[in-house]
Parts: C-alpha cells; structure tokens; sequence
C-alpha cells in the first residue's frame, strides 16, 4: 500500500482545512486508515482512524467536534476535514495504514505499516 497526504497549508485560526490521503496499490479491504500528527519537538500524537470496509471511527478528544473523518471508497481517499482550527493543531499530519481493526481504536502509531510522506498543516494569525 502506498499513501500520499495533501492538502496542507497556512491558515488563520479559527480556519478549515481538508486533508486527503490518497491510497494505492493494495485493496484497502481489512485495513484501518489513521491520522497522526507531530508538532515540534513534540512526540507523534493520534488523530483519528477509520475502519475502511465498515463505518467505524475514532477520533483523539483534542479534535473531537472539530475533525470530521470521510472516504471516497471508489477513490480510495480518506479525508480529514479540519475545522475552527487552532495553532496547537500546527503539526506535520500523516496517514497511515495498516491491516485489521483493533478494539477501541488503532491508535498506537507503532501498529501501522505504511505511511504517507506527511503534510505541513500551520495555523497562525
């Protein structure tokens, strides 16, 4: 499988972006897709993940009523819709991938195989 994430950018806070994470390769069949992030000289931090073939979702409680997860199955994208963003949310953003669900969330970054190269998401006035 092979991720590339786009969509990154500068905006105000209080802004929206949308990232993609566009899959090839592979059926993404069986696998979980999540967000990650790292902030300067911060450790990686979980976003979010979905569950690709079933409509299961987790998202970490520092984006939750901010950032929506979707999917484009014919494209084989996931999207991470970023609302009233603030600067903590400055971070470089990853996708990754990686087979089967785990119970309560894949949310350790050490599960995932594959990963996108990273985009640069900054929020600053």
């Amino acid at each position: 499988v092979q991720l590339q994430a786009s969509g990154g950018g500068l905006v105000q806070p209080g802004g929206s972006l949308r990232l993609s994470c566009a899959a090839s390769g592979s059926t993404l069949h069986n696998y979980a897709v999540g967000w990650f992030r790292q902030a300067p000289g911060k450790e990686f931090e979980f976003v979010g993940a979905d569950k690709w073939s079933g409509s299961i979702q987790y998202l970490a409680d520092a984006v939750k009523g901010r950032f929506i997860i979707s999917k484009d199955r014919a494209k084989k994208t996931l999207y991470l819709q970023m609302n009233n963003l603030k600067s903590e949310d400055t971070a470089i953003y990853y996708c990754a991938a990686k087979m089967g669900w785990t119970a309560g969330g894949p949310r350790d970054k050490e599960d995932y195989r594959y990963w996108g190269q990273g985009t640069q998401v900054t929020v600053s006035s």
